[in-house]
């Protein structure tokens, strides 16, 4: 890659936008293995980013374990944790991890939770919506009633006035995107050729292809789970850090900062 001539390399000074040329060698930096990354953050600022957790609130326990010593290790300015949504089902522990996540994370940092396509399933079938309860059921909702305390036979009208109020609460309050620096945070992905302001939610939660194909550059790089891969996936544009919990596989927290990223694995 062409090194940017100084006067570009200082108005991206300027603006906070770090350049090719701030990047030292990848190595190891207070335990972390931090490289190269497609897109940027502000100087000073740092996005901790957990991909699916699914039900396993002792792996979710341990990452966040992990995220405060990284902390302490490396201090910063300023952060945010981000999880990518899909909290609930297959896991043997859905309710512990919403009751985590409410009562907020030992990281001390401002927390953002996003919505999966689990959760909507709940919703909807919440709502009424008898197709989204089957698919909901056979998608790993039976181990989530489980944790809940709540009979998978018992009438689905009944669901709703069975879950805890502040859990319920919290799934209806999930937000389905957020974007900060380069960065566009989401569950599943997004259509190419769509502007992002135009997603439909149904891609936001439910995409694989041909976002996963694709190499349109979107105007951000996108930060997803939802599409299972053994270890995380960083293209162009787009990362993804949907690494199986739930099915055996570790949970996975993508560490952005500057234009780097490194990876922590519970």
């Amino acid at each position: 890659m062409r090194r940017l001539r100084r006067p570009v390399r200082a108005a991206l000074a300027a603006a906070g936008v770090p350049t090719w040329n701030e990047l030292a060698a990848s190595e190891p930096e207070g335990g972390l293995h931090l490289r190269q990354a497609p897109g940027w953050l502000p100087r000073g600022r740092r996005v901790y980013a957990v991909g699916d957790v699914h039900g396993c609130r002792e792996q979710l326990a341990a990452l966040h374990a992990m995220i405060a010593a990284d902390l302490l290790a490396r201090p910063i300015a300023s952060g945010v944790l981000i999880h990518l949504g899909d909290y609930i089902d297959r896991g043997p522990d859905s309710a512990g991890v919403v009751d985590m996540l409410l009562l907020g994370t030992p990281c001390g940092l401002p927390t953002i939770n996003l919505l999966g396509d689990h959760e909507r399933m709940l919703l909807q079938a919440l709502d009424g919506d008898r197709a989204s309860a089957t698919d909901w059921l056979w998608s790993g909702g039976h181990a989530s009633l489980q944790s809940w305390a709540i009979d998978p036979d018992r009438p689905r009208e009944s669901w709703a006035d069975a879950l805890p109020a502040p859990h319920l609460a919290f799934l209806r309050g999930l937000p389905s995107l957020y974007r900060e620096g380069g960065y566009l945070f989401v569950h599943a992905g997004i259509r190419p050729g769509i502007a992002i302001e135009a997603q439909p939610i149904d891609d936001l939660l439910t995409i694989r292809q041909p976002f996963l194909w694709t190499t349109e550059d979107f105007g951000v790089v996108v930060v997803h789970g939802h599409s299972t891969s053994p270890a995380p996936v960083v293209a162009d544009n787009r990362i993804g850090i949907d690494t199986g919990a739930g099915n055996g596989g570790p949970l996975t927290c993508a560490v952005l900062e500057t234009n780097r990223v490194g990876f922590l694995a519970a």
